[in-house]
């Protein structure tokens, strides 16, 4: 062998070790990761990442173990703000919601928004369905719009804040048919739900889920669903646009983010653990069982995502005459 090839083999060998080298190097959580939530226990978000540690774990998809965190407060604020400080800090991350995008467009006091946040992937959307009591006397959601038109403003609907999905469909719905009926606001869902149950409202937005217990339980009726696409769980019920309503309702996102400065090789880990789980069965039935719509998103889809729905909820509040502040 002469000398330039033995150059050459010694530079080809020394370029295989630092691929192996680079290969071995990937990273991969070597601790507990803790999971951030904006609720409470029991509480959608923390329901949803005790499912995902357990998945993960059934699966072997992860060499460490999960941990919850609770950090409620301020409607994501301060969960937002927990994984803000935790800069760099590749063990964390957050799961959110769309709340975290409306709190900051209409609150000053949340100083964090998803935009400071690094985003990894999109998990999942939450759909909803409009539902009166099973005695009702509307039977689709037509009924309900002719009821609303011949009464102005004396049918009621339950929901959360004016800034809620609750709210901001019916200004949808009211401007699209020219009706007009109440919005009366309660701070929880068990609230909501008794208040429609009661009869002191007639309608309200509620989670498929919920809303399936109380029509196997003979209280409710669902007339309409809001959602991409039918639920397996409610056929027969037509979505919006299936029943003649062709209104923009913004989607409810559950995704993944992780603190400011983590490195973009951290971030392709989790996308590929996620876009992994989003294959098992442990999670198809997870999704199938709480009649939630599966969407996954990479990073760079999530944040386009993120920005689009924070210029819709935008121009929603201010049409709704909701302040906003960014």
């Amino acid at each position: 062998m002469t000398y330039a090839q033995v150059i050459r083999a010694v530079a080809a060998s020394a370029g295989l070790l630092c691929l192996a080298g680079t290969a071995h190097a990937q990273w991969k959580p070597t601790k507990t990761v803790d999971v951030i939530v904006h609720t409470g226990p029991g509480g959608g978000s923390d329901l949803l990442a005790r499912a995902i540690a357990t998945m993960m774990e059934k699966e072997k998809l992860l060499p460490v173990r999960m941990q919850v965190l609770n950090r409620s407060g301020g409607n994501g604020a301060v969960a937002a703000a927990a994984i803000a400080e935790r800069k760099d800090d590749a063990h964390t991350i957050g799961l959110v919601t769309s709340v975290w995008i409306a709190g900051p467009l209409t609150s000053s006091e949340a100083k964090i928004t998803l935009q400071d946040l690094k985003p990894v992937a999109g998990l999942l959307l939450d759909p909803a369905v409009f539902a009166v009591r099973a005695d009702s006397p509307y039977k689709t959601l037509r009924d309900f719009i002719e009821a609303a038109k011949a009464q102005p403003g004396q049918l009621k609907q339950s929901g959360g804040s004016v800034t809620s999905r609750d709210n901001i469909i019916r200004q949808s719905l009211q401007h699209a048919t020219g009706t007009r009926w109440a919005f009366v606001s309660f701070p929880g869902g068990g609230e909501r739900l008794a208040a429609l149950l009661g009869g002191h409202v007639d309608i309200m937005v509620i989670e498929p889920q919920e809303a399936g217990e109380q029509v196997r339980a003979g209280k409710l009726r669902v007339l309409a669903q809001l959602s991409n696409s039918p639920l397996p769980g409610y056929p027969g019920v037509p979505t919006l646009k299936q029943a003649g309503y062709d209104v923009k309702a913004t989607p409810q996102i559950r995704a993944v983010v992780a603190p400011p400065g983590v490195s973009n090789e951290v971030v392709a880990y989790w996308e590929d653990i996620f876009a992994k789980l989003r294959t098992t069965a442990s999670w198809k039935k997870y999704v199938e069982d709480n009649q939630l719509e599966d969407h996954y998103t990479n990073s760079a889809e999530l944040s386009k995502m993120v920005k689009q729905i924070e210029d819709e909820l935008r121009t929603q509040y201010q049409a709704a005459g909701v302040k906003v502040v960014r």
